[in-house]
């Protein structure tokens, strides 16, 4: 994804993260066990204190301290913060479009798993939904990536984003689909027709990340895998303004082969591997090249052998805990993950890694995140687990981001009942979308 961090006055592209490797204090050294010093002192993992709980208990439990920081960390306007302090005491006032589009969907998790008030949050929804078509900043349709929760001003130099774009129309089209109001829909609606997805690919045969009022459209380009299939099929399906149905030929589906684990993947971080996937549903479907559920599943136990094969120099990673994806750090927010070995890994622990890859592995992120709840209660807060944690250095990041409280609540549902899944899937421009790149059962 085209992240950004607004850190120390200067902005960052997630290009630019997997290029350079840590945003912040590049230059700050490793801590001890990430630098394999001889005779550091072992390990020692902290005592277990029992869940009492059923697996489901605790993925309930998720899910409504993530529907908490949706409800709470969101202007009057609905546009949900793009960050906030674990405690929920915070000054922060920037949302981002991503975080706006799996708050819409986590509503509408809220609404049938009863977690607030049915009415009220059809309310937040409605109120969201008209910022957006009313009052929002945008361009062709598209929306800036930052912006202030309370007014939609722009923040700082930020891009009129694609993927970000992407990732709150999902949330608005699964909001169309669950809601039974006329002006939801209506709204909802308008907001996705307008998009005009031709524009963002700026005379090329893929589409551009992005676009700069200052300095016009960004070099980058959706040109192979990652968690781009949400940007094609939402435009190839588009009913005003679609791209032509052969754009999904021209990205590029390069390989990775890890102990015997052969997928399709970029030299991305594994949350490329799970976007997508959070509303569209691969299941038992394949293209002329691949499945791609499958593709995620065999991504995230390559993933848990990446990591587990690096014990010997980040002890903490073990069978049962184990998982890194772009997040925050220690020394600033990073791109990181593998394989192959993507960042400046230090141990830390990212449990959207886990939590965003429920559906293609239960039993094995399943008892990451019981292990994080049993044995860190620092990594625990009013919403959920927080961002990223490291075990070896006792370091505890003090915020959760909306993008990977979204990744893991929704994920969690559709393992649960596969709601986002058969909710987003209700909208024909997602059916026909899939039907003209040549999708079909098997």
């Amino acid at each position: 994804m085209n992240t950004k961090c607004l850190r120390r006055g200067r902005q960052f592209t997630r290009r630019e993260v997997l290029r350079t490797g840590v945003l912040a204090a590049a230059s700050l050294p490793l801590a001890p066990f990430a630098a394999g010093i001889a005779g550091q002192p072992l390990f020692v993992e902290p005592q277990r204190v029992p869940y009492s709980g059923s697996d489901d208990a605790l993925l309930d439990e998720i899910q409504r301290t993530a529907f908490e920081f949706y409800w709470n960390e969101a202007g009057a306007t609905g546009q949900v913060k793009d960050r906030a302090a674990a405690t929920g005491k915070d000054k922060y006032t920037t949302a981002s479009i991503a975080a706006t589009g799996f708050g819409l969907s986590g509503l509408c998790i809220a609404d049938a798993r009863g977690y607030g008030n049915k009415k009220q949050i059809a309310d937040r929804v409605r109120a969201t939904l008209r910022f957006l078509w009313e009052k929002l900043p945008h361009e062709h349709g598209f929306f800036y990536h930052f912006i202030d929760m309370n007014t939609g001003t722009r923040q700082g130099k930020c891009e009129i984003s694609s993927i970000d774009t992407s990732l709150l129309l999902c949330g608005v089209l699964t909001a169309r689909q669950h809601f039974a109001d006329a002006e939801i829909q209506d709204l909802a609606t308008k907001i996705y027709e307008r998009v005009d997805w031709p524009w963002m690919m700026n005379g090329g045969d893929t589409l551009t990340m992005g676009w700069h009022p200052e300095s016009g459209f960004i070099d980058g380009r959706w040109k192979h895998y990652c968690e781009l299939m949400m940007i094609y099929l939402l435009a190839i399906g588009s009913p005003t303004h679609p791209i032509p149905a052969d754009t999904w030929k021209v990205w590029t589906r390069p390989t990775v082969e890890f102990q015997g684990i052969k997928y399709i993947s970029g030299d991305d971080p594994l949350f490329t591997h799970q976007y997508s996937h959070a509303w569209f549903d691969f299941r038992d479907q394949r293209d002329a090249y691949a499945d791609y559920f499958d593709n995620s599943v065999k991504a995230t136990k390559a993933h848990k052998q990446f990591c587990i094969s690096l014990h010997g120099e980040f002890p903490d990673y073990d069978d049962h805990l184990w998982g890194v994806s772009a997040s925050d750090s220690a020394a600033g927010y990073q791109a990181w993950g593998g394989p192959p070995r993507i960042g400046r890994l230090d141990g830390s622990i990212v449990p959207c890694a886990a939590g965003g890859s429920l559906p293609f592995s239960f039993s094995d992120c399943m008892q990451v995140l019981r292990t994080i709840r049993e044995r860190y209660g620092k990594a625990w807060g009013r919403y959920g687990f927080t961002d990223a944690f490291n075990p070896l250095t006792g370091w505890y990041n003090d915020d959760v981001l909306g993008i990977d409280q979204g990744i893991i609540m929704l994920m969690a549902e559709n393992h649960r009942t596969g709601l986002i899944w058969k909710t987003f899937m209700k909208n024909v421009e997602a059916q026909t979308a899939m039907h003209k790149v040549g999708f079909h059962r098997g």
